[in-house]
């Protein structure tokens, strides 16, 4: 007989509990049938996915992942929160990140941004990329300086900068005690862009103006943007702002403050990504280790960490930029559930100059669908329960804390990043990744999967930027950016003859034998740049050099079945080099096929492929 609870509602009251070994079992019996003998555990490894920094990604979780120590938002370790009210009674702070030397333009960009809901402004300050400092004023014209925080970000105009907004605040009766935001000193972030040896002391004396008059600003940005967009992984990331906010720690207490009034000055800076459940877990990490660095300085209360999470930059491409907003939606739905304080949604033209007015709308307007329509902001801790999400916020926060670990027993930060040790270790993560990209292993949709070649170029004004001349620091670089060199490729070609690089797709048999490979291969060319000429739609020995001569490619690739291979590759290809292919692939794994030049299949090497095309073709 079922019992019913209380409620009335037992959908699955009629069903026995299965046992973890029994799931095991059903999928022992699945992935036998993909010709896959494995059991008990391994089968379970066997669905798993291994991602950077030795994590492993399980295909199920249960009660056991969940972790011991959570606690309560609001309460140290602050894993679920900084705050015990979180984001739930406003929803997260918008903060718009401008970067415009024209006071003018700024001031138009800044007022038509808070009057559509973004709630504080992150400001380029001074040097080439920044609205001159005597210039503040004018591009602040209009702004409620008591309502909208300000975030300046000044490497190189610090103390005039931040000389600058205070005496805005107090021009215009700001109260003290009133003025929010962040001055944005990062001696070691800068120094990382740059190569430029930190000097701590204007950092530190900010630090004292603030926390002695100004309790609601803080001086110092522990920014960690300079990590990720050097290839650094999650946990790389996390560690090396550990290791900064620990050496800002060092600094101010040096210089009479307290561990408290220390922790107080610093805001952290992470990038959001679009593997959201990646992002969620590193913002929780975040606040967990740095709680663990206020307890052992003894100030556990003091290890509530001040987020702003940014959309990362390495991620936005140049070709067929709108995905972007996509991406930056991921990202943005990241940091919300992972307790970002306050959100930058970069605009989907980041990657190709300065946005434009619809892309910024975009950009904020990113945050307010979140917040507005699907009530993200209403719950404290929306991951907080996921064994998953649990899980794997405990795993990168070890990875992570090793990492801080091994950057103290360097020297810690500023030793490290002399030493190249923090150049040396992002390389070569970067190295690893980069090998994932070019076989696609790691998609990125529009470039390497799903590339439009004829799409026509979206163009910005140039953005000037703030360390071109700057090459000793950390290198920048793009998920995209070995595709992009490609198409860069097909478009002076292009320029130069009016025309694409082309391929010509052979494809034999009926569309049911050919239409998979045949879609395989156009795709792969084309994030190259590549023109795939399919036409006609089926070829054989007979007609083929015929066609191939009527594309006008000097390169083919033989598109079929495993069957119709075996029967008619042989000639097929004979066909086409006697037609004049320079070169010839043949879409499949490595085979005994005679003439064909090269193999194309899930998981080779498509940069080397396509560099190697695009050489043959003289494609400068």
């Amino acid at each position: 007989m079922t019992v019913q609870p209380a409620d009335g509602l037992s959908p699955a009251a009629a069903f026995p509990d299965p046992s973890h070994d029994q799931w095991q079992s059903l999928v022992e019996g699945v992935l036998r049938k993909s010709g896959k003998e494995v059991s008990g555990s391994a089968a379970e490894e066997a669905l798993s996915t291994t991602l950077e920094d030795g994590l492993t990604t399980r295909p199920l979780y249960t009660a056991h992942d969940t972790s011991p120590d959570t606690g309560f938002p609001g309460f140290a370790p602050f894993t679920r929160g900084s705050r015990a009210e979180g984001n739930a009674a406003g929803g997260w702070d918008v903060r718009q990140r401008h970067a415009l030397s024209d006071p003018a333009r700024l001031n138009e960009a800044v007022l038509g941004d808070l009057e559509n809901g973004v709630t504080s402004l992150w400001l380029t300050v001074g040097g080439p990329a920044g609205v001159p400092v005597g210039s503040l004023a004018r591009a602040l014209d209009g702004v409620y300086l008591d309502l909208a925080p300000i975030v300046l970000d000044a490497p190189a105009d610090l103390d005039a900068a931040a000389t600058e907004l205070l005496r805005l605040y107090g021009e215009r009766g700001v109260a003290k005690s009133e003025a929010r935001g962040t001055l944005g000193a990062d001696p070691l972030g800068h120094e990382a862009r740059t190569g430029i040896e930190a000097d701590l002391t204007a950092a530190v004396r900010w630090a004292r103006v603030c926390g002695a008059e100004y309790p609601k600003l803080r001086a110092i940005a522990v920014d960690a943007l300079p990590y990720h967009e050097a290839g650094g992984s999650a946990a790389e990331e996390l560690g090396l702002s550990l290791a900064t906010g620990v050496a800002y720690l060092r600094a101010l207490t040096a210089a009479g403050l307290g561990v408290e009034e220390a922790c107080a000055q610093l805001e952290f800076r992470y990038a959001a990504t679009a593997d959201q459940f990646l992002t969620i877990a590193k913002l929780r990490a975040a606040r967990r280790l740095w709680a663990r660095v206020a307890e052992v300085s003894g100030a556990p209360g003091a290890g509530s960490q001040r987020q702003h999470a940014v959309t990362s930059p390495v991620m936005m491409t140049r070709r067929d930029p709108w995905v972007n907003m996509l991406r930056t939606t991921l990202a943005t739905l990241g940091a919300g559930v992972g307790g970002a304080d306050s959100v930058t949604v970069l605009p989907f033209d980041h990657a190709l100059g300065l946005p434009d007015a619809f892309a910024r709308r975009i950009a904020r307007n990113t945050s307010t669908i979140l917040m507005e329509e699907s009530h993200l902001a209403r719950v404290i801790d929306p991951a907080g329960g996921s064994w998953y999400v649990e899980r794997l916020t405990d795993e990168l926060a070890a990875a992570a804390w090793a990492f801080f670990q091994e950057t103290e027993r360097a020297g810690g930060l500023p030793a490290a990043l002399r030493s190249g040790m923090v150049a040396e270790q992002l390389a070569a993560t970067w190295a690893a990744r980069s090998a994932k990209l070019a076989r696609r292993k790691e998609p990125i949709t529009g470039v390497s999967e799903f590339p439009m070649p004829s799409e026509r170029p979206v163009e910005r004004e140039p953005a000037p930027d703030a360390y071109a001349e700057a090459p000793g620091g950390l290198p920048r670089v793009r998920r995209d950016e070995a595709f992009e060199a490609l198409r860069a490729r097909s478009d002076a070609h292009l320029a130069a003859t009016g025309e694409r690089p082309k391929v010509f797709i052979a494809a034999l048999g009926p569309a049911a034998a050919h239409t998979a490979r045949a879609s395989f291969a156009v795709n792969l060319f084309g994030a190259g740049g590549i023109e795939a000429v399919h036409r006609p739609v089926s070829v054989d020995a007979a007609t083929t050099g015929e066609a191939l001569a009527a594309s006008g490619a000097s390169v083919a690739c033989l598109c079929s079945s495993d069957a119709l291979y075996a029967e008619q590759a042989a000639e097929v290809v004979g066909a086409l080099k006697s037609a004049g292919a320079a070169q010839v692939f043949l879409a499949g794994r490595p085979g005994e096929y005679a003439d064909v030049d090269s193999y194309v299949f899930a998981g080779c090497d498509t940069v080397a492929v396509l560099t190697s095309v695009l050489d043959r073709m003289g494609v400068a």
